[in-house]
């Protein structure tokens, strides 16, 4: 099985309310789809979201990666084609598209599904968080509302800088909503001050989790408030690659890790840092950033394979595109 070609197109997908973070303000997915056509009529998918402000990769950058890379992959067999791609120095979301659809490749021929090869024994319904996006306390407690009400149980809250915002809205949900379990979402928006600010003010409220409170670089900080803290703390952009998940791990600097197929360079990479996770008997969440149906398809597959180690399941793009939106 020869990878006789590779195409890209890119696609877009409205969003029924803007996605707001301490980052970034998204209206739309907007993502590469790559396609890949084996000598053997063998034919998988791939997609990259735009993500420049967490993997540096725009719809440019990512198309001309795997252009440039496509070259020294055409002709070869997939598992060959994996070990160039791997190698290759390209972004991490350009890769995790050719990857996803090699993946796939490999399922084909064995004639399984992918959450079958990768070791799943059924399929089973997996039960994703939703995002409750930045915004004034109360349009965040009216769209959390909304989706409890919709059956969304799980609600992972967008917080920014304002520290006081921060710990109003997160009293403000747990009293309105207190059966909800809350993920909070710093995206790197605090200070070390802030952040023990934050957990002292809110320490009577049940939070499941307080996802990479500081900049991704500050890795004492992070740990110093993973050592204060009695919420877990979850390392996501402190985490890109299996060497810096060892290194968060072993110096117990956050207590969960957050793999994204578009941080690690996807599927097979992402099974890297599940399999030591699962080996140290770490918790992992596996998140997304706003991405198209096939990918997070693929995330889906990925998660019911490795279900005693992910404990929270953040792949609620679909949830958020404009409703009646067709490709």
């Amino acid at each position: 099985m020869q990878i006789q070609s590779i195409q890209t197109e890119l696609q877009y997908i409205p969003l029924e309310t803007p996605f707001v973070t301490a980052l970034r303000r998204v209206e739309n997915v907007e993502f590469v789809r790559v396609k890949v056509v084996c000598d053997n009529g063998f034919v998988a998918f791939g997609e990259a979201p735009a993500t420049m402000a967490i993997t540096g990769e725009d719809l440019a950058i990512i198309e001309s990666s795997i252009e440039y890379i496509s070259f020294y992959l055409l002709q070869k067999s997939v598992k060959k084609a994996l070990t160039i791609l791997h190698s290759a120095t390209i972004g991490s979301s350009a890769k995790a598209a050719l990857d996803m659809a090699f993946v796939s490749l490999l399922a084909q021929e064995k004639s399984l599904e992918m959450y079958e090869y990768l070791g799943a024994k059924e399929k089973r319904k997996i039960q994703t968080d939703i995002t409750i996006s930045l915004n004034p306390k109360a349009q965040m407690l009216q769209d959390a509302k909304k989706a409890f009400a919709h059956t969304h149980r799980i609600l992972k809250v967008k917080l920014g800088k304002d520290i006081d915002h921060a710990i109003d809205v997160t009293k403000a949900l747990s009293q309105a909503l207190p059966k909800a379990k809350l993920l909070i979402d710093a995206n790197q928006a605090w200070s070390l001050k802030d952040s023990l600010l934050y957990i002292e003010a809110i320490q009577d409220i049940p939070l499941e989790l307080i996802e990479q409170p500081v900049k991704a670089k500050e890795l004492e900080a992070l740990k110093k408030i993973t050592q204060m803290s009695s919420i877990p703390i979850l390392a996501d952009e402190a985490a890109f690659t299996l060497d810096e998940v060892k290194h968060i791990i072993t110096t117990q600097s956050a207590d969960m890790i957050n793999i994204k197929l578009m941080k690690c360079g996807g599927v097979t990479k992402a099974v890297e840092i599940l399999e030591y996770a699962r080996a140290k008997n770490v918790k992992c969440m596996l998140g997304s950033m706003l991405e198209g149906p096939i990918s997070i398809g693929v995330a889906e597959e990925l998660a019911m394979a490795y279900a005693d180690v992910i404990e929270y399941v953040d792949l609620d793009s679909p949830l958020l595109y404009k409703k009646g939106f067709r490709l």
